[in-house]
């Protein structure tokens, strides 16, 4: 027996969510600057992929970047600029103001479903990203103060996410690989006027080239592979997993002692999460019959 396509859409979302919410972690990690962070894990992330899909096509890596097309490269020009507009995001403002506007990824996401792709998004959905929503609200209660410039960032990287899962969902025949590859460079390139890269130490090189191969770079591509079988609004909502995890890995490394509102409205967001990946179960089974011989 094999999953459907729809289970193994939120797996791979799911694994993607947990390895990019690492990001935050990453960045108390090093002390190199922003540009600088972003160019090294770009280039190192494509490096990677690139390799890996020069394994898999055996002389035809040409042929997968041409099966783009524009479209191709609207989605990965997409997942470019959500990459450089966070880790901006997270240079500017508190944790705590990008995780509250991020939280309203999800209904940016069933509305340009709606509009782009007649998606009408389900009610457990909606209700499930309502109390996602009010989570990541309480664990504001932290106090902790954002900036106007970092907070416009947090809110073009949502609007630029959502985006980006109805631009996968709407193109589900444009090869992952080459997408990440060209994103992961794009990032980089137009990072690179601003980086630093010599100056950086044998310490925080390490450290990137860990996070941009294990974390990065497998990321977005389990999140590009995912994203084409599962509705905008359900990628975006377990995408809101980012809220209580991105503190939490900080907690376990750094040894950040999280406020009581952080740990409240984190539970809330995960059961928010998880309760509607069980009632989608309960819709779609995880387990299908197999085809007839």
């Amino acid at each position: 027996m094999s999953m459907s396509s729809y289970s193994r859409g939120l797996i791979a979302v799911t694994v993607a969510t947990v390895a990019l919410s690492t990001a935050g972690l990453m960045t108390r990690l090093v002390s190199i600057d922003g540009p600088t962070l972003l160019f090294l894990r770009g280039f190192i992330a494509g490096l990677f992929l690139l390799a890996c899909l020069a394994a898999m096509t055996r002389g035809r890596l040409l042929a997968a970047f041409l099966r783009l097309g524009w479209s191709g490269l609207l989605i990965a020009a997409t997942s470019s600029a959500c990459a450089i507009l966070f880790i901006g995001a997270l240079y500017t403002t508190s944790v705590a103001h990008v995780a509250i506007i991020f939280a309203t990824c999800p209904f940016l996401a069933a509305g340009l479903g709606f509009l782009l792709l007649g998606e009408r998004p389900g009610r457990v959905a909606l209700m499930a990203s309502g109390v996602a929503l009010a989570g990541v609200a309480i664990m504001i209660g932290s106090g902790e103060e954002g900036a106007l410039l970092g907070d416009l960032l947090a809110f073009a990287m949502t609007a630029m996410v959502a985006l980006w899962t109805v631009l996968v969902r709407r193109h589900p025949d444009k090869p992952a690989l080459p997408c990440t590859v060209v994103s992961c460079f794009l990032s980089a390139a137009l990072t690179l006027p601003f980086a630093t890269p010599l100056a950086v130490s044998s310490h925080d090189l390490v450290v990137v080239l860990c996070f941009g191969v294990l974390a990065f770079s497998l990321g977005f591509l389990l999140l590009t592979i995912g994203a084409r079988d599962v509705p905008p609004v359900e990628s975006a909502l377990i995408g809101a997993l980012d809220a209580p995890l991105a503190p939490f890995w900080v907690w376990l490394f750094v040894g950040y002692d999280p406020a009581t509102t952080t740990l409240v409205g984190g539970a809330v967001v995960l059961a928010a999460v998880v309760g509607h990946v069980l009632m989608a179960r309960r819709v779609t089974p995880l387990v299908v019959l197999p085809l007839d011989p």
